[in-house]
């Protein structure tokens, strides 16, 4: 079969909205200064490595993965410290997680609501289920518009709410006490999203026992494990035993089981590094403040969102100088002009701002 056949079969079977969607792009980070995916900048200790090292040697890849993965869940109700009544989901990453949440409850007329801009697969896996998303604008400073949301929910009715906290890309945290309202008001399941955790000042696994319709979502990308694709909801057996139908068989291989237990062992390694790139992180939000074509956001994430004139071409001056973060202007219209930095070692932090100055010079001139 020709290409031009394939592609005019495609067009008929497939599903419009999928063929209107773009793929989720990744650029090609070959050598660049890599300050545009979120990710922990920094190293493990050469000793933890080499611990690492041997418990893969060890591992039974021959033999397919335990599928309830009870060692690991162990160990990571050890670290969280969630309450014994409440389960543990494990998925490859957070976004199976989503797309797991937004199959189950795609009944007949069921929506999927959450504030925008946030996580992009919010709406992408919604348009993939074909679950009717639902977008309530945050207000102009990517705050929460509590008295919209709230509204929209008793409009709505969605049966699936996600919340980043803190949210993506904008790195604000929303306040708690409006979260409990949103949670309080949904008919639906509310899955507050905490994939920046380890940055942030506040968490709802302590409140889990308290909402039956809560779930609280996590991923170990951001805290340096980004190569296993690792995520989890906690919440309630009872939701947890009925998302479990769902989930693949061995969802979540050998080594990712093996080496994230390992390194759950020395989770307070990763702690460390997660309080160095707060500090990093402020010292980069001072520099970011004092440039006069920057406005800065404040940040409770490993990221910092900015909005500079000409974004595009900025972040194309950026390329030329080596350093690679993420364009988000014209993804959605709050974040015209906006560009996301990751949070990197001081040094690639101090190269970001001299490329930056240079960038918007060039821009300029």
């Amino acid at each position: 079969m020709s290409s031009a056949a394939a592609s005019s079969r495609a067009n008929i079977l497939l599903r419009g909205e999928i063929l209107d969607l773009h793929a989720y792009h990744v650029s090609n980070s070959a050598g660049y200064v890599k300050l545009d995916a979120m990710e922990n900048p920094y190293c493990l200790p050469h000793e933890l490595r080499s611990e690492i090292a041997a418990a893969v040697a060890a591992a039974a890849i021959n033999r397919y993965p335990d599928p309830a993965a009870v060692s690991l869940k162990k160990k990571i109700r050890s670290v969280t410290g969630l309450p014994d009544e409440m389960g543990v989901l494990l998925g490859n990453g957070s976004d199976e997680l989503i797309q797991l949440l937004a199959l189950a409850l795609n009944k007949p007329g069921a929506a999927l609501l959450s504030v925008e801009p946030s996580f992009v697969m919010y709406r992408m896996i919604a348009m993939f289920t074909g679950i009717r998303y639902v977008g309530v604008p945050l207000a102009a400073d990517f705050s929460l518009d509590l008295p919209v949301t709230l509204a929209a929910i008793e409009r709505e009715q969605p049966a699936l709410t996600f919340l980043a906290y803190p949210n993506n890309p904008t790195g604000n945290l929303f306040p708690s006490d409006a979260v409990r309202q949103i949670i309080e008001a949904s008919p639906g399941l509310v899955v507050v999203d905490e994939a920046y955790y380890a940055f942030a000042s506040s968490s709802f696994i302590p409140h889990l026992a308290r909402y039956p319709n809560l779930l609280v979502m996590r991923t170990f990308s951001k805290l340096g494990m980004a190569g296993l694709r690792l995520g989890f909801l906690a919440g309630s057996a009872a939701w947890l035993e009925h998302l479990e139908k769902l989930r693949l068989p061995y969802n979540v291989g050998v080594l990712p089981q093996v080496v994230a237990e390992k390194l759950l062992e020395h989770h307070d390694v990763l702690l460390q590094q997660a309080e160095q790139i707060k500090q990093d992180r402020a010292k980069l939000y001072r520099q970011l403040g004092e440039i006069t074509a920057v406005q800065v956001y404040p940040s409770e994430a490993n990221f910092l969102l900015f909005r500079v004139a000409s974004a595009t071409e900025v972040f194309n001056n950026l390329k030329q100088r080596g350093v690679l973060i993420k364009n988000l202007s014209g993804g959605h219209p709050m974040l015209n002009d906006c560009l996301r930095v990751t949070v990197g070692t001081p040094e690639e932090n101090e190269k970001f701002i001299w490329a930056l100055r240079e960038s918007l010079q060039a821009a300029q001139s």
